[in-house]
């Protein structure tokens, strides 16, 4: 099974990486990046190809044709609103995977049979699609692309596209991604570490809790075709005109066996 992802080199894409790399399933992994990949030159695995990918408005017909007959994709780039000016973030967050999304649907138009391509936008806790005046740029933005990837699934039903919304990314117990992911700072590592963990692992925000080795596995297997409306099913799931998913992160830690108040999960390490 061939699998593309963006964002790898970031926090979700790292956990979601390895969860790629050690799915035997997964057959080929197709990383576009504007830069080397530093976890896949160090596991050197051959199903792992990163594509060194500048522009990620623009896709030419060499680089479709290298991806095109992928199962899914799971679109981990993304960037905090506070780093970036408001026009950039909205390229990046919400320009770029459209782009992708309309690349990839003219390439596949060429193959003789158009196959199910399963698209997972990463998305976050606290996106809405009914904005208000006092909402984020994030949350605003977020939500847009959402409703448009909608209207590209309703348009092209093979290009399933779904949405997760993690909230509180946590690779504290992620001993594989550590050496690759970004610095987090003195700072957020205290305030996770040691203030808000317990609270997030068996308290009152355990359903806030995104840790990204079962975050990973679970994206990956969106992205194999391995969760639908009925497997994820229950709270958390909501279903928009033309079958899109969006998912929020309490149905992803139900489906990961995470939602209990006590204890480990069975997808964590």
């Amino acid at each position: 099974m061939h699998l593309v992802l963006t964002g790898a080199t970031g926090l979700v894409g790292s956990g979601v990486l390895d969860a790629m790399i050690k799915m035997a399933d997964v057959t080929k992994i197709s990383v576009l990046s504007r830069r080397p990949v530093a976890m896949a030159e160090a596991v050197n695995d051959p199903r792992v190809q990163v594509i060194i990918h500048k522009d990620f408005a623009t896709y030419d017909k060499a680089l479709m044709d290298q991806i095109r007959d992928a199962t899914g994709c799971v679109w981990a780039q993304g960037i905090s609103q506070n780093a970036v000016g408001k026009e950039e973030y909205v390229k990046i967050t919400k320009e770029y995977p459209l782009a992708f999304a309309s690349a990839f649907n003219s390439a596949q138009s060429s193959l003789p049979e158009k196959k199910p391509f399963n698209f997972i936008y990463v998305s976050g806790d606290g996106t809405t699609l009914t904005p208000g005046a006092l909402t984020p740029l994030f949350a605003r933005v977020k939500g847009e692309t959402e409703l448009a990837l909608a209207q590209i699934r309703r348009e092209v039903p093979t290009f399933r596209a779904e949405s997760v919304r993690p909230s509180a990314v946590d690779p504290t117990d992620h001993e594989a991604i550590k050496p690759y992911i970004p610095v987090q700072g003195a700072g957020r590592d205290f305030l996770m570490g040691y203030l808000l963990r317990p609270a997030f692992r068996a308290g009152v925000l355990r359903s806030r809790w995104s840790p990204t080795q079962p975050l990973g596995v679970f994206l990956t297997e969106m992205a194999m075709g391995r969760w639908d409306e009925k497997t994820l099913g229950g709270k958390g799931v909501e279903k928009l005109e033309g079958g899109m998913l969006i998912v929020e992160n309490s149905a992803f830690m139900r489906a990961a066996g995470l939602d209990a108040k006590k204890g480990k999960g069975k997808s964590e390490l």
